[in-house]
């Protein structure tokens, strides 16, 4: 037997290894597009498994496949690429010209030869199955490259809406464990009124919370689907019956609450949804971002600085600094998000490239939406995992700050009124000492009174008593 075996397309010959799964056209996507060094994202590629049985499964109810081994090797082959088996075998690269032609095709090779094995016939007999005319049969790439990046982008919310939940709660936790802390709270910068160390975290799981449901509902967007347009949403060379049924079939395989698009033409044309859901992502990166920075400046110091808060410490800081550990997980942390917001910016373009029937550009759609969602994710995680659930606060740190910064002073208004604090405040300043001693060395109030009014619940009160009110 020979090493090789010859297949033929439009642009002539060419010889593969006899052993490949992927044909002709995967052999000249592997040459053309050297670009990222990385396949298609798992999911595109499993999504793709989905819609492919889809389509058999359509056509074999119309009657298109009166074989039965052919199309139940062909279904196999199909439920296998879904379950994760033989991505390997597809390693055209991520980024690719043709709209994702190079993918889909892909796909239709590999599922062909790996049907091809389980009826024992040797790879590239596609007289006995074609990656093109059994594989391909009534689609497009148009209509389902988009649907496979539909469904892969759903699987992936529902997994970054659980991380985001499970770092919601954990924040949720340590409201609790903090509630008793009075602190600091600061404006630009510089310390403005007292606040509970819980409430900063509670207002963290509140955006969470804000970014998970945001998430939940931008899920709806892409559940409306193309497949059955085929190349530019007109139907062309499907049957009728087989555009009404193929997302029937899709929805019953994912589990998904898939619909086909009422206007299959502009569902064809526009990309817009993506840009909408990226959108959403770059919402949650700037809240990772923000939370982080505000993780990393509250355990500042240890000693010269905040150092109110003690972040779990995971690696030696420095190799010069002997003691120093950073905060390497808000670090790293930021820097998912911030290239997650690159990926939205990359995704905008080219989705504002579209032109006409169809957006030529939606490889670099793919690969950025789906990065971002698995980027988020994991950020999402080693957050909770290796940050937030070990956070301790150093509550002595933060009794001092009360006690000798002028924040105290806000709490000091219900009792002297505002005027009369602002001059405690020059007084105090100007002795060197704290607004609480130099309030009670003048007897404006004592010592009890200063640490209720400063009591976590006082601080965590909704406003403030009117003045003489018990």
């Amino acid at each position: 037997m020979s090493d090789t075996r010859l297949e033929h397309d439009l642009l002539g010959c060419r010889e593969l290894p006899e052993t490949a799964r992927y044909g002709i056209h995967t052999l000249r996507a592997l040459e053309n597009f050297p670009l990222l060094g990385r396949p298609a994202h798992p999911e595109l590629l499993r999504a793709f498994g989905a819609v492919k049985l889809a389509a058999l499964r359509t056509n074999r109810r119309l009657g298109c496949f009166p074989e039965t081994a052919k199309v139940e090797a062909m279904e196999r082959a199909c439920q296998e690429l879904m379950d994760g088996q033989g991505l390997s075998d597809l390693a055209v690269d991520a980024l690719q010209g043709g709209a994702g032609t190079s993918t889909n095709m892909a796909v239709n090779e590999v599922l062909a030869n790996r049907a091809l094995e389980l009826m024992g016939r040797p790879h590239g007999d596609y007289a006995a199955v074609s990656p093109t005319n059994d594989l391909n049969l009534h689609q497009s790439t148009n209509d389902t490259y988009p649907t496979a990046l539909r469904i892969a982008a759903i699987r992936g919310l529902k997994e970054l809406e659980r991380q985001v939940l499970a770092l919601q709660e954990a924040f949720q936790e340590k409201e609790k464990a903090f509630a008793h802390i009075v602190k600091v709270g600061r404006t630009e910068m510089q310390d403005a009124v007292l606040v509970t160390l819980g409430r900063e975290m509670g207002a963290y799981a509140e955006a969470l919370n804000r970014d998970r449901w945001r998430l939940a509902k931008c899920e709806e967007r892409l559940r409306v689907v193309n497949l059955g347009g085929t190349a530019i949403g007109t139907g062309l060379a499907a049957p009728r019956e087989y555009i009404f049924r193929v997302v029937d079939e899709l929805r019953e395989i994912t589990g998904l609450g898939l619909a086909r698009a009422e206007n299959l033409v502009e569902a064809t044309q526009n990309a817009d949804v993506f840009v909408e859901v990226s959108g959403l992502l770059k919402t949650l990166a700037t809240t990772h971002i923000k939370l982080c920075g505000d993780l990393r400046l509250l355990s500042s110091g240890p000693e010269a600085g905040l150092g109110e808060l003690r972040l779990p410490p995971r690696q030696a800081g420095s190799s010069i600094m002997p003691g120093k550990v950073n905060p390497v997980i808000p670090e790293a942390v930021t820097q998912a998000a911030i290239l997650a917001i690159a990926h939205d910016h990359a995704l905008a373009f080219a989705v504002s490239l579209g032109s006409l029937e169809l957006n030529a550009f939606l490889p670099l759609v793919a690969h950025s939406l789906l990065e971002s969602l698995d980027l988020l994710a994991r950020a999402c995680a080693i957050l909770r995992t290796h940050c937030v659930t070990g956070l301790e606060a150093d509550e002595v740190r933060c009794r001092a700050h009360v006690e000798n910064g002028t924040a105290a002073a806000t709490a000091l208004l219900p009792l002297l009124g505002y005027e009369a604090v602002c001059a405690l405040c020059q007084r105090a300043q100007a002795a060197g000492v704290s607004v609480k001693c130099q309030g009670m060395v003048e007897n404006l109030f004592t010592e009890a009174q200063f640490h209720e009014a400063t009591s976590p619940e006082a601080v965590g009160r909704l406003g403030s008593r009117l003045r003489g009110e018990p």
